[in-house]
């Protein structure tokens, strides 16, 4: 809706690294390669180490490791690919902005493999939008920062990511006025100048229609009079004085979002 106002990491492929643990289970095994898959450490088309390898790596059985693929196989992480065994999968699904912090602080990588984000465009604009006033505390007509970009998969698009800034956070965080990437998470330089932590909020999802400057960001195409439903999920981040961002993502209506376990399971 606000469309109208407006450390890559390298590995050596087929790579594999020893992880040993005892007593791990099938849910230990697929957690250990699910990280290496989200982190970039294994790209697609990378194989998995051998059933007879993983045995070995965590003391599991046979029947474990099995369970374990079966799992990222579920998950669309990994295919069977004949000789080659299990290899890791293109992926199926998007990766929120929020859910984008931990590997970004894991590993420094701001994107997956295959992953890019083009468009950029910084705005300062009055908001008015009653939802976003009351999740950044701000009266209407404040004036405040928007950052918007398109994500995109092998070039395909995916999202549209917008974030909102109030006066507060940007007074802190200039770089937020500049176009282009920022130079890191804005949340880490706002720690470091005011000695705040940055929080997340809940994620919460709905569906609205789509604008069509959405419709055009995501290379959606159909006539003017016809509505498009689109997935959005927004999450206010907080310090312990309160609101200092407001983060919306909005996805291509065929895609699908991945919900990470542990926000599945609040």
């Amino acid at each position: 809706m606000y469309l109208d106002g407006v450390r890559n990491g390298c590995h050596e492929r087929g790579s594999t690294v020893a992880y040993r643990s005892s007593g791990a289970g099938y849910a230990d095994v697929a957690g250990h390669f699910r990280s290496r898959i989200e982190d970039g450490d294994l790209a697609p088309g990378d194989p998995l180490p051998s059933v007879s390898e993983i045995r070995e790596q965590f003391t599991v059985s046979a029947k474990t490791v099995s369970r374990a693929l079966g799992l990222l196989k579920t998950e669309g992480l990994v295919t069977s690919r004949g000789a080659l065994g299990t290899v890791v999968a293109k992926p199926r699904t998007v990766t929120s902005g929020v859910d984008r912090l931990p590997r970004m602080a894991r590993t420094g990588r701001r994107y997956g493999h295959g992953e890019d984000s083009t468009g950029h465009r910084v705005v300062m604009q009055s908001v008015h939008d009653p939802k976003v006033c009351r999740a950044l505390d701000v009266e209407p007509g404040e004036e405040v920062v928007i950052r918007i970009r398109t994500f995109r998969q092998d070039g395909r698009p995916t999202s549209v990511a917008i974030s909102i800034y109030p006066p507060r956070t940007w007074a802190e965080v200039p770089e937020l006025f500049e176009e282009g990437r920022m130079p890191e998470y804005f949340g880490n330089l706002y720690e470091e100048r005011t000695g705040r932590e940055v929080s997340p909020g809940d994620r919460i999802g709905y569906l609205r229609l789509a604008s069509q400057d959405e419709l055009d960001a995501l290379e959606i195409k159909v006539p003017a009079v016809s509505p498009v439903t689109v997935f959005v999920t927004d999450v206010t981040f907080h310090d312990e004085d309160g609101p200092v961002a407001y983060w919306e993502d909005v996805y291509e209506p065929s895609e699908k979002i991945r919900i990470p376990a542990e926000a599945a399971a609040q």
